[in-house]
């Protein structure tokens, strides 16, 4: 009865060690981390922005890989904004 006991606190403490562990490994990284682009700009976590290198353009986002900040290339080109001109309707 005692050895059931033991194996219960036992199961408990390893229990409450893995989760402190999984929240440890969850926390938010260091907000010293950031991507720069070639401009020198910084950019958090998960923000995005056109990289360009050379005459090649791309969308990518600052993610962070083996403790590593770096860009994840998400498409090809950048977005671009357009003016159209409107048609003109004459009644």
């Amino acid at each position: 009865m005692k050895r059931l006991g033991l194996l219960k606190l036992l199961a408990l403490s390893l229990a409450a060690a893995a989760m402190v562990a999984g929240s440890v490994s969850a926390s938010p990284p260091d907000r010293r981390c950031a991507c720069r682009n070639r401009d020198g700009a910084r950019y958090e976590l998960g923000q995005t922005a056109c990289i360009r290198v050379g005459d090649i353009s791309y969308l990518a986002r600052c993610e962070m890989n083996l403790n590593v900040m770096t860009w994840k290339k998400l498409r090809d080109g950048c977005p671009t904004a357009e003016i159209v001109p409107m048609s003109v309707s004459v009644y």
